[in-house]
C-alpha cells in the first residue's frame, strides 16, 4: 500500500479486570504482569509498519482503560515517532466505567484521545450485575465526569437490549438517563447469546430468563424512535450520534478504507488483503507472527461491499456498485432488493436502497440471501 494513502489504525488491549458474562471477545483477566511487555511488542510492530499517514486511530479490548498511567504517555509517543497523524485525527478508546480516573482522563487528553466510548451497557445496576460488569451506573457517572473535566468532548455510550431481566421499561430508564447527560453518541445493541459464553449455558438452562425476540425487536423499535426525538440521527444499524458526531473510525470498516491493526488478534485490511495476528499471548510478546492471510477474491470484495454497506442507513447505490463492479453485477442486486421494499424491510431513494427499522430487525437473514 502506498504510504500517502490515509488508513486508518486500531491497536488491541486483551486485557480486562473480569470478564463479562456475555463476552466472546478475545481477552483475559489476571494478566497484569504483562501490561509493560505487551507496550514493548505494540512499540515494536508500530515501528515495523510505520511510515503512513493515519486518519483515524481506536484503541479497543479488552479494557483498555485498565492500563496503567504512563502506558498510553508512550504508546502515543511510539505512534507518532512512526506514523503522520492527519490533524483532524479521530482517536477514540474504549473505556470501562469506574476505570477512569482523573488522572488518566487527563493522561488521554494530553496524548491527543478526543473520543471517548463508555461500555455502560444499562443504567440499572441489577442488569449490570446479571451480564457480569465490574461497575455500577454511579461508577459511570463519575467516570463520564472525569472525561467532560478533561476536556474531552466527544463521547459514546453503549446500551445493550435483550439482557436478562430486562423490560422495556427499564430500557427506557436507561435511555432517558442518557438523555440527560447530553453524550454526542450512543450505540445500542441487541444482545447475542455467544457460544463458549456463560451466557449461552444459562441460555439453554434457563431462555426465560431473556426477553423474547419479539420483545427485543420492540425494543429495538423504541430506541430507534427514543433517540431520533432526542436529536440523535440513526446511521447505522446500532449507531446514533448528534450532527458532526458519527464515529469516522467505524464508518472507514463498513466503507472498506485500508486499515492497520496492531496488537494480540488484530485484523487488517491492506491491499484486499486480510492478516489476523496470532492469538497466542506468549508467541505475540516474542515476535509479531500471524494467524491467517487471505486475499481477497472479487466474490469477497462484492460480498462485504453489499453487507456492510446495507449496515448503514444511507444503503448502497446502483451507481457506485456500478462503478466498483460493473453495470451487469450493480443491476442484479438492486433488481433483487426491490422484492424487499414491497414488505417494509427497504426503502429506496432514486437509485439508492437502504433497509428500514423492521428490515434491520431481520437483517442478518437479507443479507445471507443477497450473497454470492
Amino acid at each position: 500500500m502506498k504510504n500517502k494513502q490515509a488508513m486508518e489504525l486500531y491497536i488491541h488491549i486483551p486485557f480486562c479486570k473480569r470478564k463479562c458474562n456475555y463476552c466472546d471477545f478475545l481477552s483475559f483477566s489476571g494478566k497484569d504482569y504483562c501490561f509493560w511487555n505487551y507496550l514493548d511488542a505494540l512499540c515494536r510492530d508500530l515501528r515495523h509498519y510505520g511510515g503512513h499517514n493515519v486518519s483515524s486511530v481506536f484503541i479497543g479490548g479488552g479494557t483498555p482503560s485498565l492500563m496503567p498511567i504512563g502506558f498510553y504517555d508512550k504508546l502515543f509517543a511510539c505512534i507518532r515517532e512512526n506514523f503522520f497523524l492527519l490533524p483532524d485525527a479521530e482517536i477514540s478508546i474504549e473505556v470501562n466505567p469506574g476505570t477512569l480516573t482523573p488522572a488518566k482522563a487527563v493522561e488521554y487528553k494530553r496524548v491527543g484521545i478526543n473520543r471517548v466510548s463508555f461500555g455502560l451497557q444499562s443504567a440499572v445496576d441489577s442488569e449490570l450485575e446479571a451480564i457480569g460488569r465490574i461497575h455500577t451506573y454511579n461508577d459511570f457517572l463519575k467516570s463520564f465526569e472525569n472525561a467532560r473535566k478533561a476536556g474531552i468532548n466527544n463521547i459514546n455510550i453503549d446500551v445493550m437490549m435483550g439482557l436478562p431481566g430486562q423490560t422495556l421499561e427499564s430500557l427506557k430508564t436507561t435511555l432517558t438517563q442518557l438523555s440527560f447527560l447530553h453524550p454526542e453518541h450512543i450505540s445500542a445493541y441487541m444482545l447475542i447469546v455467544e457460544e463458549n459464553t456463560p451466557f449461552h449455558e444459562l441460555y439453554k438452562e434457563n431462555p426465560s430468563l431473556f426477553p423474547d425476540e419479539e420483545t427485543v425487536g420492540t425494543m429495538y423499535e423504541s430506541t430507534v424512535s427514543f433517540l431520533a426525538k432526542k436529536g440523535y440521527a440513526q446511521y447505522e444499524i446500532s449507531n446514533f450520534a448528534r450532527k458532526g458526531y458519527a464515529c469516522k473510525h467505524n464508518l472507514g470498516y463498513w466503507k472498506r478504507i485500508p486499515y492497520l491493526g496492531i496488537g494480540l488478534g488484530a485484523s487488517s485490511l491492506i491491499d484486499e488483503t486480510r492478516y489476523r495476528v496470532t492469538t497466542d499471548l506468549n508467541a505475540y510478546l516474542r515476535e509479531l507472527s500471524y494467524e491467517s492471510e487471505e486475499k481477497l477474491t472479487m466474490t469477497d470484495m462484492k460480498n462485504e461491499t453489499i453487507m456492510l454497506g446495507l449496515r448503514l442507513n444511507e444503503g448502497i447505490s446502483y451507481s457506485e456498485l456500478a462503478e466498483e463492479f460493473g453495470e451487469g453485477f450493480a443491476g442484479y442486486v438492486i433488481a433483487r432488493l426491490g422484492r424487499y421494499v414491497e414488505g417494509g424491510y427497504m426503502a429506496h431513494d432514486y437509485d439508492r436502497f437502504y433497509f428500514t427499522t423492521k428490515g434491520f430487525l431481520v437483517s442478518n437473514s437479507i443479507l445471507a440471501e443477497l450473497m454470492e
